[in-house]
C-alpha cells in the first residue's frame, strides 16, 4: 500500500512538473521564438501572459465541471491535450497557431492541478495529507526553477525545436506512467455542483481566498523582480544571478519537505507565524541587500519560505472547504494566479515610483494584510469548527 501510494505521488510530481515546465520553461527561449516567428519579444511574451490568464479564468470553473468524472481519465485527457499542444507548437507554421496551441491546454491546467492535489491527499490518512500535497508541490518548484535553465540550455546546445520537444517528452512520460500504473479512480460520492458552489456562501472561504491572494502577492511583489534586484542592488553578474536563482530553487525543494512537516504538526500556528518569519527575511533583504555574503544565506531561507507559502495557501483554502476538494483546489489555483498578477503589478509600480530597492515595502504590505486575514479566520473559526464544517 505504501509503495503504491509513493508511486502515485511520483507520477503526480512528474505530471505537475510537465505542465508547469510547459508554462514557465518557455520564458528562457522567448527571444528565439520571437526570431523564429519574426515577431517582437513583447509579442512573444503573449505565450506566457495569455497562458497565465487562461489558468486564472478557468481555475474556479473547470475543476468544478469535471469533478464527477473518473480522475484517471481526467489526468489522461489533460496530459494528452498538453502533449498535442506541445507537438503543434514545435511544428507551428506561424505565431498565431503557436499561441492557440499554448492557450487551449492552459484552460485545462487547473483541472490536472486540482485533481493531482486531491488524489495525493486522498491516497493517505487525513493527518498525512499535508505531507502528500507538499510532495506534489515539488513538481511545481522543479517546473518553475529547472524549466527555464534546462530549456534554455537545450535550445543553446541544439535547437529551438529540441527545446520545445522537451516539454512534450515530459508530458508523454507522465501520460504513459498514468496510463500504466494509476488504476481507475471513479468518483464514488459525487458532490452536486450546487453543493460545491455553496462553499462560496461561507465567510471562511472568502477569508481563506483573501489569504491566498495576499500571500501570493507578498511573494511575487519581490520574486518577480528577484533577478533585477540581485543585479542592480546586490551588484551580481548575470551568471552569478543565475546561480543564486538555482540556490533559491534548491532551497524551495527543501521548503516543500518542511511545509509537509509543519502543516501536519500544527497548521494553524504555521500559518500565523509565516508572515512574521517572511517579514523578518524581507527586512533583512532590505537592510543587507547590497552585501553578497549575507544575501547567499538569505536566499536559501527565502527559497524555503517561497514554497512554504504555496503549501500554506493551498492548505488554508482546502481546509476551509473539505467537502468540495476539487473545487477548492481550483479556487486555490485561480486566486494564487491572481495574487501573482497583483504582486507583479504592484512590484512594478514600486520600482517605477521609488526604485528597485523599495519593492520590499510592497512585499511587507501584503504580508501584513495576509496576517490580518489569517488572524480573522482563526478568531472567527476555531480548529474544531473548521473540521466540522
Amino acid at each position: 500500500m505504501v509503495k503504491r501510494n509513493n508511486l502515485f505521488i511520483y507520477i503526480l510530481i512528474i505530471g505537475i512538473f510537465g505542465i508547469i515546465n510547459t508554462e514557465m520553461g518557455i520564458i528562457g527561449i522567448l527571444p528565439l521564438i520571437a526570431n523564429n516567428f519574426h515577431v517582437s519579444v513583447s509579442k512573444a511574451g503573449l505565450l506566457v501572459s495569455l497562458f497565465a490568464l487562461a489558468v486564472a479564468i478557468s481555475g474556479p470553473v473547470m475543476p468544478l465541471l469535471f469533478s464527477g468524472i473518473n480522475r484517471k481519465k481526467i489526468m489522461l485527457l489533460v496530459l494528452g491535450v498538453f502533449v498535442l499542444g506541445n507537438i503543434i507548437s514545435i511544428f507551428a507554421p506561424n505565431f498565431t497557431i503557436a499561441l492557440i496551441a499554448r492557450v487551449i491546454p492552459a484552460f485545462l491546467h487547473p483541472i490536472y492541478f486540482s485533481v493531482a492535489l486531491t488524489v495525493a491527499a486522498s491516497s493517505v490518512s487525513k493527518e498525512e495529507a499535508p505531507k502528500a500535497t507538499s510532495k506534489v508541490f515539488m513538481g511545481v518548484t522543479a517546473g518553475m526553477v529547472l524549466g527555464v535553465p534546462v530549456t534554455t540550455f537545450i535550445a543553446s546546445a541544439t535547437s529551438l525545436e529540441m527545446a520545445m520537444s522537451f516539454f512534450a517528452l515530459v508530458n508523454v512520460i507522465a501520460f504513459i506512467a498514468t496510463l500504466l500504473f494509476i488504476p481507475s479512480m471513479p468518483v464514488k460520492e459525487r458532490v452536486s455542483y450546487r453543493a460545491q458552489l455553496s462553499i462560496l456562501k461561507k465567510s471562511i472561504t472568502w477569508l481563506s481566498i483573501a489569504t491566498v491572494i495576499f500571500i501570493n502577492s507578498a511573494i511575487f511583489t519581490v520574486y518577480s523582480y528577484l533577478a533585477e534586484y540581485l543585479e542592480s542592488i546586490t551588484g551580481l553578474s548575470g551568471k552569478t544571478t543565475s546561480l543564486m536563482l538555482v540556490l533559491f530553487g534548491g532551497a524551495g525543494m527543501i521548503g516543500n519537505i518542511l511545509a509537509g512537516k509543519l502543516l501536519t504538526k500544527n497548521a494553524m500556528k504555521s500559518a500565523v507565524f509565516y508572515p512574521f518569519v517572511f517579514g523578518a527575511v524581507y527586512t533583512l533583504v532590505f537592510l543587507m541587500g547590497k552585501f553578497t555574503g549575507p544575501m547567499v544565506i538569505i536566499i536559501l531561507v527565502w527559497g524555503a519560505l517561497f514554497t512554504l507559502g504555496a503549501n500554506i495557501s493551498q492548505y488554508w483554502i482546502t481546509s476551509a472547504a473539505p467537502e468540495a476538494p476539487e473545487f477548492s483546489n481550483g479556487l486555490f489555483v485561480a486566486f494564487a494566479n491572481l495574487g501573482t498578477t497583483i504582486g507583479t503589478v504592484v512590484g512594478g509600480l514600486f520600482i517605477s515610483g521609488m526604485g528597485t530597492h523599495y519593492i520590499i515595502l510592497g512585499g511587507l504590505l501584503f504580508l501584513i494584510l495576509s496576517l490580518v486575514s489569517i488572524l480573522m479566520r482563526n478568531y472567527m473559526y476555531s480548529p474544531t469548527k473548521q473540521l466540522s464544517r
